[in-house]
């Protein structure tokens, strides 16, 4: 992927002796001189057949090539929400290889946009998110309208989209000007998604590109411009592509069991439940009398680097962003701090190499930078051992108010329960425990339960077909609970490296952690303890008289398991040969990374919307 990489080139507002936007790259204007409300509605909804289209529907997707400011979406989301025979949910996928940043954006939306699309704007600035290559996912409407943004070169991104697409905008610049958008392979790749009754429409109107078109699968005419264009291209597909997504559920079925009540079976839960689904959690826990992560005071939520932004990369990025768009609402103390994370270099030795990174990843300063020394100690408010990067959204959570909180969305029910094993039933599947009795049954099964999810696979018979599922082994680790005033206060953000020390939860600041191979129990002790208050010791760039005179196996802790794949990677998605059946674990030490995106992946899926994640990620996490 190293060879690949293409740091992300944001665009730049100019304008033309006119007054319009104008793109130095291309030499052409964003939006015709008419207006682009106007050629929005002419241009890509009427000539796609909206809002009749739609009408009825349970959901509508629409793709577009060229965000630009928005427009087109702007306008098109409030056709839906004018709309009183609208579908039930909205889904727009659109690519952009030249992003403007969150304040350009706010500033051209308030000197271009309409009045009538001026709030629809704010709320779209308020959710812009960072500039990093990839696709990001924004909610409006609860949750009833999503937009899925595509930064990056169209023809990278478009062969890794996953979506049935209703209707097209294809909105690049001018072919003249950006033949690239407007190529046969891209227009292919766009093709393969769409769905049996889907229409094309742009304002472009050449016959080399009306041949691209029919060779791509549209069967496509010229029909009267907008602005003073004399014409404009629409069509419908000729051949649908093949399917990529399952189709929506019926309401009546949307009842899922999702087995384990931890970091991956609460985020599943409430990805579900917020899309209206029935959800039913067996919690082996708390069947035991304990809540999962009960006294899990504090962890860190920071994203990875990687030189060539490898998948484990991508994947902690998308899971970051997702986390913090999901778990923002929730009540405080549930809902993640935004603290930013300090992460230590190993040694000061790696300056130069992570100076390079950097260079080459070409991220938003206010995403990552590197620190020095001197301010990576300023931003945590401790003296530090050594410089390194600062993640500014790096995040605090507190697990053990994280999960209730994810459980208590409506529409979900937490029942005591340890399942033993799975069995097939008509179109679904019965969750039995040891003794065979029923706890739970549903056409729509997630195992979410860690390495649970191994002994219950193989007791099912299901395990012969996943060697790499098979392979999955437990670690256990363990967390130390420090008072705050043995560090005088506390850091004010995330501190990691060799280890980690967070800050103050009310409870103390929690260090860690541990990493015990082969053990037969997780447990809170002396080693333990002299292991993680070693590895905060060795991030900070002095002593602490009261820190240093803490006494190992005298503090409290938490100990937990961590399920570990080969790859450390995940296992997320359908059983194909065990239908209905879908696998949620090996999240390793990133439970929290995983967690609201594997959720949302899942669902995404059982409720056939534009997936979330590229697809080479998500055929990566395959379970196998």
């Amino acid at each position: 992927m190293s060879s690949s990489y293409v740091p992300l080139t944001p665009a730049v507002a100019e304008f033309d002796a006119q007054g319009r936007l104008f793109s130095p790259v291309y030499g052409d204007v964003y939006h015709s001189p008419s207006g682009a409300l106007g050629q929005a509605e002419h241009v890509f909804l009427r000539g796609n057949g909206l809002p009749e289209r739609w009408r009825g529907r349970d959901a509508f997707t629409v793709c577009e090539t060229g965000f630009g400011l928005g427009l087109n979406f702007l306008a098109l989301w409030r056709a839906w929400r004018d709309d009183p025979q609208r579908s039930r949910t909205l889904h727009v996928v659109s690519l952009e290889a030249h992003p403007f940043g969150r304040e350009d954006l706010a500033a051209l939306l308030a000197r271009h946009a309409p009045d009538s699309l001026a709030s629809l704007g704010g709320q779209l600035a308020a959710q812009w998110p960072a500039l990093l290559p990839g696709l990001h996912r924004l909610e409006f409407e609860g949750g009833a309208v999503t937009l899925t943004l595509g930064f990056g070169d169209a023809q990278t991104l478009a062969p890794r989209l996953s979506a049935r697409v209703d209707a097209y905008f294809l909105d690049g610049f001018a072919p003249e000007r950006n033949p690239h958008m407007w190529q046969a392979p891209l227009l292919k790749a766009l093709a393969r998604l769409a769905a049996a009754d889907a229409t094309v429409a742009t304002w472009a109107c050449t016959g080399e590109l009306r041949q691209a078109l029919q060779d791509a699968g549209f069967e496509v005419r010229r029909a009267p411009g907008y602005g003073g264009k004399w014409h404009m291209t629409v069509g419908a597909v000729a051949a649908p592509g093949v399917a990529v997504s399952t189709p929506a559920v019926a309401d009546a079925q949307r009842h899922a069991v999702v087995v384990g009540a931890g970091l991956a079976g609460s985020g599943m839960a409430q990805s579900l439940a917020l899309r209206g689904w029935r959800v039913t959690v067996l919690d082996a826990a708390l069947a035991h009398g304990t809540a999962a992560h009960a006294g899990h005071a504090a962890a860190a939520l920071t994203p990875v680097l990687a030189r060539d932004d490898n998948a484990r990369a991508r994947l902690s990025r998308a899971g970051s962003a997702r986390a913090l768009a999901r778990w923002a609402g929730l009540p405080v103390g549930a809902a993640p701090t935004v603290c930013g994370t300090v992460q230590l270099e190993r040694d000061e030795g790696r300056a130069a190499a992570l100076a390079g990174t950097l260079a080459t990843l070409a991220f938003p300063q206010d995403w990552v930078r590197e620190v020095s020394r001197d301010e990576a100690s300023a931003l945590a408010g401790l003296p530090l051992a050594r410089g390194g990067v600062f993640f500014g959204q790096g995040m605090l959570v507190q697990p053990d108010k994280l999960i209730p909180a994810l459980l208590a969305t409506p529409g979900v029910q937490v029942v005591p329960g340890a399942v033993a094993r799975v069995v097939a039933e008509g179109t679904g599947w019965r969750a039995l425990d040891a003794a065979g009795h029923e706890l739970a049954q549903a056409d729509t099964v997630i195992l979410a339960n860690a390495f649970g999810a191994q002994a219950v696979l193989e007791a099912s018979g299901l395990l012969a077909p996943l060697p790499r599922v098979a392979q999955m082994h437990a670690l256990a680790g363990e967390v130390t609970l420090v008072p705050a005033a043995a560090l005088a206060g506390g850091p004010r953000c995330v501190v990691g490296g060799e280890g980690y020390l967070l800050p103050d939860t009310g409870a103390g600041c929690v260090v860690g952690s541990t990493y015990v191979h082969g053990a037969t129990q997780a447990n809170i002790g002396a080693e333990g303890q002299r292991v993680t208050l070693d590895k905060a010791a060795g991030l900070l760039g002095c002593a602490f008289p009261g820190f240093d005179a803490l006494v190992p196996g005298s503090l409290p802790g938490w100990a937990g398991w961590r399920a570990v794949l080969p790859g450390r990677l995940p296992a997320v998605g359908p059983l194909a040969h065990a239908p209905g059946l879908w696998l949620a674990a090996g999240y390793a030490s990133r439970g929290l990374s995983w967690s609201a995106l594997m959720g949302d992946l899942i669902a995404a899926r059982l409720c056939g919307e534009p997936s979330p994640l590229e697809t080479d990620l998500a055929q990566l996490i395959l379970p196998r």
